[in-house]
C-alpha cells in the first residue's frame, strides 16, 4: 500500500511539473512576472496583495491577481477594490492550488497586457511546497504574531523560496517578537535569502518590497 500511495504522489507531481513548465513558458513569452505568495493562514497574504496591488498601479504597471482559497471569494473581493483584474480559484478542499487550476483560470485573459500576475496561494505550509505553479519568483511570508521559530517548523516551505516577508511590523513589540531571532532563523534554512520587513497598515517596508518587484522584473527582461 505504501509504495502505490508513493507511485500515486509522483505521479501526481510529474503531470503537475509537466504542466507548470508549459505555464511558465507562456508566461516568459508573454513578458509577465509570476509571482506565488504562500503563508500559513491570518499571516497577512492578503493585506500585502491588496496594498501592492494598488502601488504598483500608482507606479504605472498592469498588475492582475489570482486568489486561491478552499471556499468564499472574499479576498477576492478585497483584493478587486484595488482596480486589478482578479480571479477566485476554490478548490473546495484542497490544501494547495497545482498548476491546472492555475490554467483554467487563466483562459480569457491577455497575459501580455500584464507586468505582473500575482498568485495568493491556499493558506498552508506544508502541501504548497511540492507544486510548481509556473511562477518566476515564490515568496513565503511570517508574521510577527507567528513566532521566530515558523522557518524551523517548515523548513521545506522557507528553502524553497526565492524571498521571505515579515509582516504585521507596526504591532513587532507588543508582540514580543524578536527580530534578530526571526531573521537568524530564516537564514539557517535559506542563507541569503533576501527578507522585507513590511506593514501593510502603515506602509513601511513596503516601497524595498515594491523595488525588489520591479527590479527582478527588469532582470527577467
Amino acid at each position: 500500500m505504501t509504495t502505490r500511495i508513493v507511485e500515486l504522489r509522483r505521479g501526481i507531481l510529474k503531470k503537475n511539473d509537466e504542466l507548470a513548465a508549459g505555464l511558465r513558458q507562456r508566461f516568459t513569452a508573454a513578458g509577465v512576472l509570476v509571482v506565488n505568495l504562500v503563508s500559513s493562514p491570518g499571516t497577512g497574504k492578503t493585506a500585502l496583495l491588496e496594498r501592492t496591488l494598488r502601488d504598483l498601479r500608482t507606479r504605472g504597471l498592469r498588475v492582475a491577481a489570482l486568489v486561491g482559497d478552499l471556499e468564499t471569494d472574499n479576498d477576492a473581493r478585497r483584493l478587486a477594490a484595488s482596480g486589478a483584474p482578479v480571479r477566485q480559484i476554490n478548490t473546495h478542499g484542497i490544501c494547495h492550488l497545482e498548476a491546472e487550476m492555475v490554467g483554467k483560470h487563466l483562459e480569457g485573459w491577455e497575459l501580455g497586457g500584464l507586468d505582473y500576475l500575482f498568485i495568493e496561494n491556499v493558506g498552508n505550509l506544508v502541501c504548497p511546497s511540492s507544486y510548481d505553479l509556473g511562477e518566476r519568483i515564490r515568496v513565503v511570508l511570517l508574521s510577527v504574531t507567528e513566532g521566530e521559530d515558523k522557518p524551523l517548523k517548515y523548513p521545506t516551505m522557507f528553502n524553497s523560496a526565492d524571498a521571505a516577508v515579515i509582516t504585521k511590523m507596526d504591532i513587532a513589540e507588543p508582540c514580543g517578537f524578536d527580530r534578530a531571532l526571526a531573521l537568524k532563523n530564516i537564514n539557517e534554512i535559506r542563507p541569503g535569502i533576501r527578507v522585507f520587513e513590511t506593514s501593510a497598515k502603515t506602509g513601511s517596508g513596503m516601497e524595498e518590497w515594491l523595488d525588489y518587484l520591479v527590479e527582478e522584473r527588469g532582470l527577467e527582461r
